[in-house]
């Protein structure tokens, strides 16, 4: 590579766009995490044609199917960077919110090694619920009314006596998709003040509340990659955060996501551009940040207009797996791209129709749940067309899966319509099995029941 670039050197300066040429040539590329959002990303950088070699870290038994996984220990940045050195990686791409907000970006940085991912200050969009409603407040872009700050448990319970309800209550910190509660009821608020501010079941993530009013619409998430003065937008995806069909239950960090062009209206898109999305980055201009990475808008899209229902400093899980799966560029040329600040000189473009990813869990997630389940079918699923299976909690022993956390899968197809790409994910979820296995039947159609309702 060291030759390559000294040689294009020869031919003139080298600009960002040139250097972004030369580093795509062939490059190895490190990825930190071991969900199903890495495994997504590790099966696409796979297939393009400027990869030589993927690693994964930590990965997991079904990652290694697409990289080389490595172990790591992600609350330390000062390994990370170390590993990625001793790797020779040419570029790094971050999956999970906790390295970012504890500063990987910034020692990547100090040592001159590419990264793509926000600087700890920037992080603190996601890693504090409470720095980024003021974000939003300061800057005059759309978002829940804040009703309350709360820096105690005496705090949240004073609080809920004057709230309007129902009230949409927020960890501060970082819970892994579980630190938010919406509700009308006193006696449930009260045991979630109980829960996570006295008894710290969520931890830290759980000594300050932050309690909004609550919002009515649909959820839409929105994530850009930025380079620090360009953005380029994905195509628009839709979660399903509840536990169980027809959003019920607790919430947990998503059962399963759908990407289709009609999710929004071309004058909808541009709205959430113009009110949103360009006045978040010239709000952290204007606050003295560079926001470099991926940038997760989870929006609700209200009578009033689309609103800010929070930030991720990354690509969202299963939001990813559905988006990668519509790709028709080379992921790891725009990712190059995006720490030579040269977005502007990249096109991307999607594949027409739609994709759709179904979570399998294990049974009783995002509660208590038993690992170490044998996971049989998964050479039958990958027969259905147009399915990928993308490992999110597994682990390989003697030739066999098993199961290792509470999500497991990320079931993921393409379809011409939302309905064949739904039909064909769920062929591929009917062939697998493990004991207790959890999924939603529904995945998907909300946007049914909104386009023909």
């Amino acid at each position: 590579m060291k030759s390559l670039i000294s040689a294009w050197r020869k031919r003139g300066p080298l600009t960002p766009l040139r250097r972004a040429i030369i580093v795509t040539r062939a490059m190895k590329i490190l990825v930190i995490g071991g969900g199903g959002r890495e495994h997504a990303l590790a099966w696409r950088l796979r297939r393009s044609a400027s990869v030589q070699r993927v690693w994964c870290a930590p990965g997991n038994g079904g990652i290694a199917l697409d990289a080389e996984c490595i172990s790591a220990n992600l609350g330390n940045p000062n390994e990370l960077a170390d590993l990625a050195a001793r790797l020779g990686a040419d570029l790094t791409i971050v999956g999970p919110e906790q390295p970012l907000v504890l500063g990987v970006a910034d020692e990547f940085s100090r040592r001159g090694l590419r990264l793509v991912g926000p600087s700890r200050e920037c992080a603190q969009l996601e890693g504090s619920k409470i720095f980024a409603k003021r974000f939003l407040e300061r800057h005059g872009i759309p978002t829940a009314r804040m009703l309350a700050v709360c820096d105690s448990a005496a705090d949240a319970i004073r609080a809920l006596e004057s709230v309007e309800w129902p009230l949409v209550m927020k960890a501060d910190g970082l819970c892994a998709g579980k630190g938010v509660l919406v509700t009308g009821s006193q006696s449930e608020a009260r045991a979630f003040v109980e829960s996570v501010m006295e008894k710290r079941t969520l931890g830290e993530g759980g000594s300050r509340m932050l309690l909004e009013e609550t919002l009515q619409g649909q959820e839409l998430s929105v994530i850009v990659v930025a380079d620090g003065e360009h953005f380029v937008p994905m195509v628009p995806a839709r979660d399903h955060k509840r536990a169980f069909d027809y959003d019920q239950g607790p919430n947990t960090g998503g059962m399963g996501a759908y990407s289709i062009d009609e999710i929004i209206s071309r004058e909808l898109e541009k709205q959430i551009l113009e009110t949103i999305v360009r006045p978040t980055f010239k709000g952290l201009a204007a606050d003295g940040l560079t926001y470099r990475g991926f940038l997760y808008f989870g929006l609700m899209l209200t009578p009033q207009g689309p609103k800010v229902l929070e930030f991720n400093c990354r690509l969202g899980d299963p939001e990813t797996q559905a988006i990668v799966a519509r790709m028709d560029f080379d992921l790891a040329e725009v990712l190059s791209a995006a720490t030579e600040g040269a977005l502007d000189k990249v096109r991307v473009t999607w594949k027409p129709g739609a994709s759709l990813c179904v979570v399998m869990a294990s049974g009783g997630y995002p509660g208590s749940y038993q690992v170490g389940k044998k996971i049989d079918g998964l050479d039958e699923a990958a027969t259905i067309p147009n399915a990928v299976v993308f490992h999110a909690a597994t682990e390989k022993r003697d030739g066999e899966y098993y199961t290792c956390s509470g999500r497991v899968l990320g079931v993921t197809a393409c379809g011409t319509t939302l309905e064949t790409a739904r039909t064909a994910a769920y062929q591929a979820v009917g062939k697998i099995h493990f004991d207790g296995k959890h999924y939603r039947g529904d995945i998907g159609m909300s946007y049914t029941a909104s386009a023909t309702g």
